[in-house]
Parts: structure tokens; sequence; C-alpha cells
């Protein structure tokens, strides 16, 4: 899947997953409502057809309702957007990665430590 997804498209994949990966579309509107966010019918609608379209999403038709199922999970998406990144910014290169994260105090020498030791407990 070597597409790319908007901001915009990205918010509607994040309704879906807080979902259980399906939601109808009435459903989606109601989580955008909350979080105030004001876009239109017809702007939801030509987001939700380029995710499909991107292979993203799919239709299920349940009488005059569509209902939108992710065909990636979050996680899967994540780890995609992350390789990608890394690919991209470092070369592929992790430890340069962390060390920039490192140097910049983004990553916390007790952050690190907790990677370790899930490294370590994933890895036995």
């Amino acid at each position: 899947m070597a597409q790319q997804i908007s901001e915009s498209e990205l918010i509607l994949m994040k309704i879906i997953w807080k979902n259980e990966g399906s939601s109808l579309y009435s459903l989606i509107m109601e989580e955008l409502e909350k979080d105030k966010n004001e876009w239109k019918n017809n702007t939801v609608l030509t987001l939700l057809s380029r995710l499909v379209e991107k292979k993203f999403l799919k239709i299920k038709k349940i009488g005059r309702r569509n209902e939108y199922t992710a065909t990636v999970t979050e996680a899967e998406y994540q780890a995609m957007q992350t390789h990608r990144f890394l690919d991209k910014v470092y070369g592929g290169n992790v430890k340069n990665l962390v060390s920039t994260l490192l140097r910049q105090d983004i990553l916390s020498a007790d952050e690190l430590k907790e990677i370790e030791t899930f490294w370590r407990n994933e890895h036995e």
C-alpha cells in the first residue's frame, strides 16, 4: 500500500479505527461534530471516496446506508508511516533516529530504559 493519506483523511481513519475498524457514515458525522469539525457532507463523502480508491477503506451497503471498514489497522498504518519516515529522513538508519531523539531531549533516559526493557522482554 504505497499511497499516502492526507491529514483530513487521517482524521476519518482515526474515527473508524476508534470504532473497532468499522463505522456507518452517520456515526462518522456524529464524531466529527463532537470534535467541533464543521465539514460539509460532500467534503466527508469525498474524503471517504478517496480512502476507498486508495484501498484504505471498503464500503458495505446496509440497506440505504454505507458502512466503511478499514482494510488496514491503525498499528499497520503507524508501522508503514514509521518505515516511510525512517527511510526518507534517516536513510533507514534507526541509530541516527534514536540519536536525534536523545540529543533533542525528545526521548528521556527513563523512556530509553523502558524501551530497552520492552525489547528484552519481546526477544526472550
